[in-house]
């Protein structure tokens, strides 16, 4: 996976307030947008939008290199805007002055850093369907985002019995993300869970190891009994209900 399949699309956004109207309280403000999607900045585009009452009534954006009006009251002040040679050289000089350094900034010590996932493998509770055993593979705290997980059986990628859920912001610029298979012990089944990463150089490879600790040996030895229970018990319920229905005579009735 290479660090510019993550660069879709970035927006720097900075709100300027530019005044009250002092009758009705409505604010009147700029709200200015550094976007930008490859890594050279050579897409880089600064747009100022100008705002009142909710609505966006003039724009200046630097490809364009004037303000364009989307109301009457937009299109008279973007033709007085326009004339100011002051005002043109502040907003054309802002892309170099702001929108680029700020980028960079991220792309230097945000959007190319890489933090390796921490990688665990345990057992958890299985729901009540067929399977008595549930494993959880948890991968925490790495970036970027995009991660794969996935179950191998023998050698043999798994993919029916695999619940995983998305990567989950932890708020901090890391994620976590984490997997869950149910399966029915098997003596020397070999069993685990494979994390890949931008950050890693190789995929990450946990196997399950059965010599886990007594409790939990007990508790999957108490599931598996009672799944087999169960089905010796359903299948003597069927025996027994056949031998009765051919030994019971129909006699019509009158």
């Amino acid at each position: 996976m290479s660090s510019s399949q993550h660069l879709i699309s970035r927006v720097i956004i900075v709100s300027i307030l530019l005044g009250v109207d002092g009758f009705n309280g409505y604010y009147r403000f700029g709200l200015a947008r550094c976007r930008y999607s490859s890594w050279d900045l050579s897409d880089m585009e600064f747009i100022l939008s100008i705002i009142f009452n909710k609505v966006e009534f003039a724009r200046f954006n630097s490809t364009v290199g004037k303000y364009v009006g989307y109301t009457e009251y937009g299109v008279h002040n973007a033709e007085i805007w326009n004339k100011d040679p002051a005002i043109m050289a502040k907003w054309r000089a802002e892309m170099d002055r702001y929108c680029k350094p700020s980028a960079q900034n991220e792309i230097n010590y945000i959007l190319t850093k890489k933090v390796e996932p921490e990688v665990r493998l345990s057992l958890g509770k299985a729901s009540t369907g067929g399977h008595p055993a549930l494993l959880v593979c948890s991968a925490y705290n790495f970036y970027p985002k995009m991660i794969r997980v996935t179950w191998h059986k023998d050698g043999q990628e798994v993919t029916g019995d695999v619940v995983s859920s998305e990567e989950l912001a932890d708020g901090d610029w890391y994620y976590q993300t984490h997997s869950h298979l149910e399966f029915t012990p098997k003596a020397g089944e070999k069993i685990s869970c494979v994390v890949e990463h931008e950050s890693l150089r190789d995929p990450v490879e946990i196997t399950w190891d059965p010599s886990m600790p007594e409790p939990e040996r007990n508790r999957i030895a108490i599931g598996a009994a009672a799944l087999v229970l169960g089905l010796i018990v359903t299948a003597a319920g069927f025996i027994y209900y056949k031998t009765k229905s051919r030994g019971r005579i129909l006699v019509p009735s009158s």
